[in-house]
């Protein structure tokens, strides 16, 4: 059986939605940690212009690649072994025709150490085109230091139960390390279960 994230699917609707016109100029993206590829399959489904790459730790990618070899299409390509923590990341140059316009990831931030999180920003940096690059970031966040709601205070809590360099991070804290790597912030949308989408950008 494959495996399968209920969340990714009750959520995979309206994430395609708010990615649609950020991907409407865009044709090349890639995921960090893409789980088992549900991501992948659904929004190239949909906009017929975009090759979704998949990448995500060694444990992981067959789940991946056996998803891919069912439900993907030709704009889904083997996934790649890719660990935040590891640079560089071996990917083409941001300048080069190969580059990613993109980088998506949903829900890994929180469960990454901070200094990992602050990896993932650099590396974002270094990879997305020079032309016009976004990074969409999807996952529960705290704006000044507080939580949005009650249940995500409480999903804190258990995160650091079960790893204490976890946690939801504060939107200011990213918006820093955005910056430090040459990306503006350009949206917020609110999304389902008390989470949210952030676009940065090029320029």
């Amino acid at each position: 059986m494959l495996p399968f994230s209920a969340a990714a699917d009750r959520n995979k609707d309206v994430i395609l939605q708010t990615l649609r016109p950020i991907l409407a100029d865009r044709t090349k993206v890639l995921e960090i940690g893409s789980g088992n590829g549900q991501h992948a399959v659904h929004v190239t489904n949909a906009l017929q212009h975009i090759t979704w790459q998949c990448s995500d730790l060694p444990d992981n990618v067959p789940g991946i690649t056996e998803r891919l070899n069912q439900d993907g299409n030709d704009r889904t390509p083997a996934p790649l072994v890719l660990d935040v923590a590891s640079p560089p990341w071996p990917l083409p140059a941001p300048d080069g025709p190969e580059a990613f316009d993109a980088i998506f990831t949903a829900n890994t931030l929180h469960i990454m150490s901070f200094e990992h999180v602050e990896q993932f920003f650099a590396r974002a940096g270094e990879v997305l085109s020079t032309q016009n690059g976004a990074l969409c970031v999807y996952g529960p966040l705290k704006y000044g230091g507080e939580f949005t709601t009650e249940s995500n205070a409480a999903f804190d809590v258990q995160l650091k139960s079960w790893s204490p360099v976890s946690g939801i991070r504060d939107f200011e804290a990213l918006d820093t390390l955005a910056q430090k790597a040459g990306l503006n912030f350009t949206a917020d949308h609110a999304m389902p279960a008390n989470n949210q989408m952030v676009l940065w950008e090029r320029g």
